[in-house]
């Protein structure tokens, strides 16, 4: 009594049969699992033109700007004075022209009296000129001063997000120095794999990515020749990756071999007492066969997963 029951409880734990698998061996991918770094494409400083004081700053980390936004104002106070002494010199030069101006109207008619030479007359002329031309210099001198207080304003080189502001409201700074860092252009993976898989990467490969629990696909675009400290570098193009952190670190595989395996289906494999089991049709029999099973892979037919030992090649695997 008892045996019927059993057997009738170890089919019960099969679904209904429906088709056979014959198992040949196929070409899996080996997959070697890195961490990538996420980096903007453009990492673009913006750096103050004049040194001064920082008397407005507009950004902080983590905002969104466009190109052209004025991100902080420097300001030089010797600008101002200078603009204030030039001021001073154009009226006194200008007093000079029409000065000369006048010298040169009544040399003329002294001239046409007889009175003066023209000698005399071509030298009026010339501190005319000369009198215009430094008056001509001078505001040319001025437009350049004026220019350099506009460009205290700090524009945004690019769109995208800032990722620091290295100075504060307040803050004395010289020319040239960041004021914050603008990255944009979207984000790319940059990867540092061991020398040793070097000779497995070629661009254009697929990897597989698991950003925040979520799966996606990218591409292997570029290969870096210089190996730095036994790690080749490589960057992965990623369409639409989910993050808002720059250099947040991204779980990235990389295919790194191929090999031969024997796969069968997930539904094929039944589990019992932690032993994993295959029917196998022989001689127009069934029987189990107990199996070791490997890593799961997904195809376009379904779940897979490789049998390390218990099958071979040839094999007809009972599938439900």
């Amino acid at each position: 009594m008892r045996m019927p029951l059993l057997v009738a409880a170890l089919l019960a734990t099969f679904p209904v049969l429906a088709g056979t698998l014959t198992l040949a061996p196929t070409t899996v991918t080996e997959w070697k699992a890195v961490y990538g770094r996420v980096e903007a494409r453009d990492t673009v400083p913006a750096r103050a033109r004049i040194g001064g004081l920082i008397v407005d700053l507009a950004v902080t980390e983590g905002e969104l700007v466009k190109a052209g936004q004025k991100i902080a104002t420097v300001q030089d106070d010797k600008i101002a004075f200078q603009v204030a002494a030039l001021d001073a010199q154009l009226r006194a030069l200008q007093a000079q022209l029409d000065t000369a101006q006048s010298e040169l109207a009544r040399g003329q008619t002294l001239v046409d009296k007889g009175v003066m030479t023209a000698q005399r007359l071509d030298q009026l002329r010339t501190e005319v000129d000369v009198a215009r031309s430094q008056l001509a210099a001078t505001e040319a001198q001025r437009s350049v001063i004026v220019q350099q207080g506009a460009e205290g304003d700090v524009f945004a080189p690019g769109d995208g997000r800032v990722l620091t502001v290295p100075v504060t409201r307040g803050a004395v700074i010289m020319a040239g120095e960041v004021v914050a860092t603008i990255g944009g252009g979207g984000v790319f993976l940059r990867l540092a794999v061991p020398e040793r898989y070097a000779a497995s990467l070629s661009e254009g490969a697929a990897i597989r990515i698991n950003a925040g629990g979520k799966g996606a696909a990218g591409r292997l675009a570029k290969i870096y020749p210089q190996i730095d400290n036994g790690r080749v570098i490589a960057d992965v193009e990623v369409d639409n990756l989910d993050t808002n952190f720059i250099d947040a670190r991204v779980l990235v595989e990389l295919p790194v071999a191929e090999r031969s395996a024997l796969l069968v289906p997930v539904s094929a494999i039944a589990t019992r007492s932690g032993i994993d089991f295959v029917r196998v049709a022989a001689g127009g029999t069934q029987a189990e066969r107990a199996v070791v099973t490997g890593e799961r892979t997904k195809r376009a037919d379904g779940d897979y997963v490789e049998v390390l030992t218990g099958l071979a090649a040839g094999d007809v695997v009972i599938t439900p």
